[in-house]
């Protein structure tokens, strides 16, 4: 057991978890004040369910030995067996402890849809699609990515496009990003139109999404150093790029403000930040510091704009997973094909460094492969749910406020005692 490297892991754990309360005030603070309350329930839910999940079968659907490159053995380690052992280790680490890190992957990732429901979708149902999607579509694409052959067990095979396809994702562009993005415009396709959409969007509390995108921030090196599972050279570069792309990203995004709307917000540095954090995410072991930039300034510049084809399409995507987090994920995996760096940690050559064009059509079939996927089970998902429990609030409770309805709790008293 390398104790350095456990400890370098339980920091990183505990780095995550600081991510649960940083996203539900990154959103939270986004929503009316009327149901901020309830969206952040929406990610401290999911988290609890999806945890549960992995405990009992996640796990090993997403790090069980393959079918077919598709889905990991459900029974394998199920409820966590075999994990115990003191000889069950991985890069000198309990497997238990990679099996907690990635837990939280998995939640944050199915907590980050929530964003396209906000102030419309019923909790309950909420719940089932998260439960739902994690299992249907999260624990199988997060094998395609993550699961590299014999990560767990010495002989076991892993996903196809870690091992077969042999695409780039340090951290998850693909299984986290792309795959929420795809999955939270399905729901918003499914739930239709706020009342207020069209309107201009007042975040109640700008301080908090600024609050929570600082703490996502900070938690963001563990998500993408701790990918290094070790406590060494590679996830110091890799904290290195998160850092840069993240600046970047975020003057990037002001500028595009100042231009586009005359002026800079809170809510802009915010998305900014986070973009930047996005788009790095698969590229932050193949890109130098001067590429993380690069790419920062890219996602940065391009994002904002994206978050406009909402007015433009018609989709309610209320906190723009959609412009943030798939087209973020999107840009910084495609980056990856011609910014690479064979001197960085995943020793590979981009367009731009001589390696031509063979890494950018792996990064393109993994993109496409993940977004479709996603998408349409999504769909699926939500519209079954739609037809059977009911997914959405009606108007006039939607007009009071889903905290005032669903929730004993709400955020502030509107009202005298």
């Amino acid at each position: 057991m390398d104790t350095g490297t456990t400890a370098f892991m339980l920091c990183c754990i505990i780095g995550l978890t600081v991510m649960i309360p940083g996203l539900a005030l990154f959103y939270g603070g986004m929503v009316s004040v009327k149901s901020s309350t309830n969206m952040m329930m929406m990610t401290f839910g999911a988290v609890a369910i999806v945890g549960v999940l992995w405990v009992l079968f996640g796990f090993s659907m997403t790090f069980g030995t393959s079918y077919g490159g598709f889905v990991g053995s459900f029974t394998e380690f199920l409820g966590m067996k075999n994990l115990t052992k003191p000889m069950t280790t991985i890069n000198g680490f309990s497997v238990s402890l990679f099996a907690l890190f990635q837990a939280l992957f998995a939640a944050i990732t199915v907590a980050l849809v929530s964003g396209a429901a906000a102030d419309r979708m019923k909790f309950s149902a909420w719940m089932v699609f998260a439960a739902a999607w994690a299992v249907l579509v999260y624990f199988p694409v997060a094998h395609w990515v993550f699961a590299v052959d014999g990560v767990v067990t010495p002989d076991a095979k892993g996903g196809w496009i870690a091992n077969k396809l042999k695409a780039i994702d340090f951290a998850g562009g693909t299984a986290v990003h792309i795959n929420s993005g795809a999955a939270a415009l399905a729901v918003a396709i499914v739930l239709g139109k706020s009342l207020g959409f069209g309107k201009f969007r007042k975040p109640h509390n700008v301080p908090l999404t600024l609050l929570g995108a600082g703490l996502l921030w900070a938690g963001w090196y563990a998500f993408n150093g701790g990918s290094a599972l070790a406590a060494g050279t590679s996830a110091a570069i890799v904290m290195v790029t998160t850092f840069t792309a993240t600046c970047a990203a975020t003057l990037a995004w002001l500028v595009v403000e100042k231009i586009k709307d005359g002026h800079v917000t809170g809510v802009g540095a915010a998305s900014g930040s986070v973009t930047g954090l996005v788009a790095i995410t698969p590229a932050c072991g193949a890109v130098t510091p001067i590429g993380s930039i690069l790419l920062g300034l890219i996602a940065g510049a391009i994002c904002p704009l994206a978050v406009g084809l909402k007015s433009r399409f018609g989709y309610d995507d209320s906190l723009d997973v959609v412009g943030v987090h798939l087209v973020g994920g999107v840009i910084g995996t495609l980056l990856i094909g011609f910014f690479a760096s064979a001197s960085m940690p995943n020793q590979t050559d981009g367009l731009f460094y001589g390696g031509g064009a063979d890494q950018l059509w792996k990064q393109a079939i993994a993109v496409a492969a993940v977004m479709a996927y996603s998408f349409v089970i999504a769909y699926v998902i939500a519209l079954i749910i739609k037809k059977t429990m009911g997914i959405r609030i009606s108007s006039d409770e939607e007009e009071m406020g889903i905290d005032a309805k669903y929730h004993r709790d709400a955020a502030y008293e509107l009202l005298p005692a």
